[in-house]
């Protein structure tokens, strides 16, 4: 419980308070002009407290806080912190890491342009996050039909290709690799896709066609075809777009509609007077919440990472924090923005739009949400009747192995919360004392170390360690000798109350301890459909990882074969070039570059390599 004394301490300065509960976990993070004040509020008995903010409170058992020089410095490490660290009760937005980007690899003298779900701070450009991944797919595809974008992940800064690949030939790339065009020009395409991206295809296209028209006055007339088919591709793309604006300004306009479950907001992204692009967003706090303090927390997360900030954004509300978020998306665009909250005119009913739309997703995410859920009870409901459990399997863990005659063995460990993948708690295990194939053992010994695991941290008082809680349902990939390899461990560990059960792929059987037959249910049980998804996600989490593993083995072990590279030079040289095949392919001068590596050894390693390949 937070102290008195320690309240009255707090410094009168601008800052972020760090709220953390008893096991010194960050459950809230904020901003404050004062963080005296702000903090010192919190716990005052007259103060009215949302509901959520009343919960976290209440488990409040120390508060840290790091002062700043200003509000805006302050709500920058608020952000960060809140992406870092998660905390329970601050407004986050929902399954953002699944989102795809557009990368742009801006630092490049070649930049690629590609789609990444990880958003990095490395120096590229990105753009997104966009929440339809269809469309985002097919605008790829148009890029890279209407600009001859590369499609090779070579570091061209680092290598050279002797000839270029097919793509060329038929002009669909400019062929940097071999030199075929100079970075400026290709980096003039770049920035062409850019304002493509951004939504400026209006000023793409005009951009376009005084090149198309100075390269015919220049007689270069297949240059000036080219530019004509990529000025004719925009246009069909400016067809389809809604004219909703009078205007030639830019702007985002946001909507945002909340029920108990949580929020979702509505973007539009206006440019010269069209609609060219829409996402919507779900958040986790409810109609509980103020809708101001939704969109200010949105603001910041959204525009933290957007690629292209507008000159205006429009609000359907005045934010508590407007003129402190406003400086922070100046400095975030290098030019000036302005946050406007329309009462009438165009753009007040484009906010009207946008929040009927908000309000329409939302009908549609909860309609899909309740099939969702009526799904998952029938099919956990289904699967307590056919395994006879006392009450509905809410955890299920499943388990298999991966290696290639016993190589890189590992054992995966996925788990199914009321249904549904609860990633964040799957388990991966390094199989440590079997040698050889030996797939029972291997599946022995994953299960007795989670559960050796699990015992220890009860043991300890753990009550959220990463394994300390147990399934209601143990799922084994595999047949009945699988499963009484398992039973024999469970037994050992006096685990016998969990309900464990293996099934077999071929023809989809559950086998049960004490059962003589198999089960078999029907194709279309829920249950087995339930067990089948458990079963090849545990099997794709083995899979993914042991591949890892080889790779790793593969790239190290024969570079652990040349004469004279030690662990930093054999460092070096995959951080250089990624894979020992990009050193076979690369010439002697440029192994020589990195530090250490003389020319002499450099050919040595390129003849010892060579050996490799022939032996």
């Amino acid at each position: 419980m937070v102290k008195s004394d320690d309240l009255k301490l707090l410094p009168d300065k601008p800052g972020v308070y760090l709220m953390k509960d008893a096991q010194g976990k960050i459950i809230y993070v904020g901003k404050a002009i004062s963080l005296k004040n702000r903090v010192r509020s919190y716990f005052q008995a007259s103060r009215k407290l949302f509901r959520r903010i009343e919960l976290m409170v209440e488990q409040v058992d120390r508060v840290e806080y790091i002062t700043t020089t200003s509000e805006v410095e302050a709500l920058v490490l608020e952000c960060n912190f809140i992406k870092e660290e998660r905390p329970k009760y601050n407004i986050r937005l929902r399954d953002d890491k699944q989102y795809p980007w557009v990368k742009i690899t801006w630092q490049e003298s070649f930049p690629q342009v590609f789609l990444t779900r990880k958003f990095k701070r490395d120096g590229s450009k990105y753009y997104g996050p966009y929440t339809d991944g269809a469309a985002i797919r097919e605008i790829m595809r148009l890029l890279k039909k209407i600009f001859p974008l590369r499609g090779c992940r070579f570091d061209l800064g680092q290598k050279k290709i002797e000839r270029p690949c097919l793509n060329y030939h038929i002009k669909r790339c400019l062929a940097p690799c071999t030199g075929e065009v100079p970075p400026e020009v290709y980096r003039e395409m770049i920035r062409q896709i850019c304002l493509f991206l951004e939504g400026r295809q209006s000023q793409l296209r005009d951009q376009l066609w005084l090149s198309m028209q100075e390269a015919a006055q220049e007689k270069e007339y297949e240059k000036a075809a080219a530019l004509r088919d990529q000025v004719r591709a925009i246009e069909k793309i400016l067809e389809k777009q809604k004219v909703v604006s009078d205007t030639t300004d830019e702007f985002d306009v946001l909507g945002i509609a909340q029920d108990q479950r949580g929020s979702l907001v509505q973007i539009f992204q206006v440019r010269q007077g069209k609609l060219v692009g829409r996402e919507f967003f779900q958040l986790e706090a409810g109609d509980e919440t103020g809708a101001a303090e939704i969109l200010e927390e949105f603001l910041l997360q959204y525009y933290d990472e957007a690629g292209y900030i507008p000159k205006n954004i429009l609000l359907p509300l005045i934010l508590d924090n407007k003129h402190v978020l406003q400086a922070w998306l100046v400095k975030q665009r290098g030019g000036n923005v302005t946050v406007k909250e329309p009462q009438k005119g165009e753009k007040y009913q484009l906010i009207k739009m946008a929040e009927e739309n908000a309000r329409i997703l939302l009908e549609q995410e909860r309609l899909r949400e309740d099939t969702l859920l009526d799904e998952q009870q029938q099919s956990l409901l289904e699967l307590q009747q056919v395994l006879d459990l006392e009450g509905m399997p809410l955890r299920i863990e499943g388990f298999d192995i991966s290696n290639i005659q016993g190589e890189e063995a590992v054992a995966s460990m996925v788990v199914f919360e009321n249904g549904k993948p609860a990633g964040d708690q799957y388990r991966r295990f390094k199989i440590k004392t079997i040698e050889g194939p030996n797939d029972f053992a291997m599946l022995k010994e994953a299960i007795k170390r989670r559960f050796a695991r699990g015992l220890a941290e009860v043991a300890e008082g753990v009550t959220e360690g990463k394994f300390t809680r147990f399934p209601d349902v143990l799922l084994i990939d595999g047949g009945k000798g699988q499963l009484s390899g398992v039973m024999e461990i469970l037994y050992e560990m006096g685990l016998t109350e969990i309900t464990t059960i293996s099934l077999a792929k071929q023809e989809e059987e559950i086998y049960r301890p004490e059962a003589e037959t198999p089960l078999r249910l029907s194709r279309r049980s829920p249950a087995l459909m339930l067990l089948q998804r458990v079963r090849d996600e545990a099997h794709r989490y083995a899979i993914t990882y042991h591949r890892s593993l080889r790779d790793k083995r593969t790239k190290s072990s024969q570079l652990d074969q040349l004469t004279g590279i030690g662990t930093k030079r054999k460092q070096l040289l995959l951080k250089k070039f990624g894979s020992v095949k990009r050193i076979r392919e690369a010439g002697i001068a440029e192994i020589a570059t990195l530090p250490g590596i003389s020319e002499k050894l450099a050919a040595k390693i390129k003849e010892e390599l060579e050996g490799l390949v022939n032996d």
